[in-house]
């Protein structure tokens, strides 16, 4: 995609983002809420008209061929969209039936997934009556049962217990594995290491792409982490410093980034941490998360002045 802007009345969700993805990648939009992760989604998927710019999704132009957009296609929304009334089973026989897969090959489809995500046993279930991790599951099944060469997961993980993301970094590892190309967004910064490459958005802006282990490489390096008693008091003087851009609590520790041109960054917040009379138990330099990395370099774009509902 090229400069692909998408507008809600005078808010821009997606302001002029461009990339491009190789088959079988597994392509990760990651961003918080409200960065324009699912509205670049759905245009995509051919389901929103770009305001401005271009994209094509497997060869096909995303304003002139939406609708063959959407039979190349499998598409898991952020939230369940599947029939309440009707069961697992049910649900999965009618969007196989959508896309024209056989009994046969349905079937085969499902055994597979179905014990890959443990629903088996949940077949004859309403799926109104599923909790959210279990409609997840279902979710993810109604959009691979038809086998599409390429598939957008939008929030996959969203509200799901650790057992439940894990086994969907699975299915997806394989799919990857046996060829299809996957779009998946997550405001989860650690899901980040489950992906081929990256793009990250903030406010509907494209600021980084690349893999995971780049964009460490090449942003946040001055981080030092340290651990003391006094980790408020700790937090307080570090927030104030000159020399300290971004001070974060990571449970028992502290992240403190420190300017580029400081060559000693743990020398610095110790004198920092000495001048307040904090006690330091323990620091070193260490290697910035992912979420390091994003709040780096978040901070030099701006919230704008309109925000809406629509963003997302």
């Amino acid at each position: 995609m090229t400069n692909l802007t998408k507008r809600f009345g005078r808010f821009t969700a997606v302001n002029s983002v461009s990339f491009s993805v190789q088959p079988g990648e597994i392509f990760g939009f990651l961003g918080p809420n409200g960065s324009g992760k699912s509205t670049t989604i759905r245009i995509l998927c051919g389901l929103l008209l770009p305001t401005e710019g271009s994209g094509t999704v497997a060869g096909l132009d995303v304003t002139r061929q939406a609708e063959r957009i959407r039979t190349q296609i499998g598409y898991m929304p952020q939230f369940f969209s599947l029939y309440d009334d009707l069961t697992v089973a049910e649900n999965i026989d009618f969007y196989a039936g959508l896309y024209g897969v056989s009994q046969g090959a349905c079937a085969e489809q499902v055994e597979r997934w179905a014990h890959k995500l443990e629903l088996t046993t949940m077949m004859g279930r309403l799926a109104g009556t599923l909790s959210t991790g279990w409609k997840q599951r279902l979710a993810l099944i109604a959009s691979i049962v038809h086998r599409p060469p390429i598939l957008f997961l939008d929030e996959p993980t969203s509200g799901v217990d650790p057992i439940t993301r894990r086994l969907f970094w699975e299915v997806i590892d394989d799919l990857a594995h046996e060829g299809a190309t996957i779009f998946v967004t997550t405001h989860v910064m650690d899901e980040a290491e489950h992906c081929t490459r990256l793009a990250m958005l903030h406010y509907g802006h494209l600021i980084a792409e690349g893999s995971s282990a780049t964009m460490r490489a090449q942003h946040a390096q001055n981080l030092v982490e340290l651990r003391t008693t006094a980790l408020w008091d700790a937090l307080e003087a570090l927030q104030t410093a000159d020399e300290v851009v971004e001070v974060a609590l990571y449970g028992d520790a502290l992240h403190a980034e420190c300017r580029p041109d400081i060559t000693d960054p743990t020398g610095v917040v110790a004198d920092i941490l000495g001048q307040a009379s904090v006690a330091i138990d323990h620091i070193a330099r260490t290697e910035p998360t992912m979420e390091d990395v994003f709040v780096s370099l978040a901070r030099s774009y701006e919230r704008p002045d309109i925000v809406g509902s629509d963003g997302e």
